[in-house]
């Protein structure tokens, strides 16, 4: 199993979007620091559709915390930060079980501080130069189905 970790999310059917994604390819959602919506919030539970009774979520109340779970070279070995700022692309690295796929909030990424402490960390998902980003809850997906599909794709 992998997880899913969104730093600051701020729109709720990106967030529903990824807790239904989770729910199917059963990772662990880790929410973190604050949320631009409410748990209740109707477009939310809307694009989560009926999934949220099988996921596991757990908000954690920020950057720090998170980094808190891990002792430091664990940390390195088990988190994927996806940010624009790298080269590395999402396909060269290799994911293991239990590893953190984290992502930043939706109109500003993973905060520089984090990504230049953790820069071996780093990874992207290329697109063209004239572009800026992909869609968050898009991104997921990608770099969540191709952890499942090196870890020998889904099981039960």
């Amino acid at each position: 199993m992998i997880n899913i970790v969104m730093f600051e999310p701020e729109i709720p059917q990106n967030a529903g979007n990824v807790a239904r994604l989770c729910a199917c390819i059963g990772a662990k959602l880790y929410f973190i620091g604050r949320l631009g919506f409410s748990m209740s919030d109707k477009y939310l539970k809307r694009s989560g559709l009926d999934y949220w009774d099988k996921v596991e979520i757990e908000h954690i109340i920020d950057f720090e915390e998170f980094e808190n779970m891990f002792k430091k070279d664990e940390f390195i070995k088990k988190v994927h930060l996806f940010t624009t700022k790298t080269d590395v692309k999402y396909t060269d690295i290799t994911y293991n079980e239990g590893d953190f796929l984290v992502f930043g909030p939706e109109s500003r990424g993973i905060p520089e501080n984090i990504l230049e402490k953790f820069k071996s960390c780093c990874t992207t998902i290329p697109m063209r130069k004239q572009t800026r980003s992909l869609n968050l809850s898009n991104s997921v997906a990608i770099g969540a189905y191709e952890a499942v599909r090196q870890l020998g794709g889904l099981r039960g």
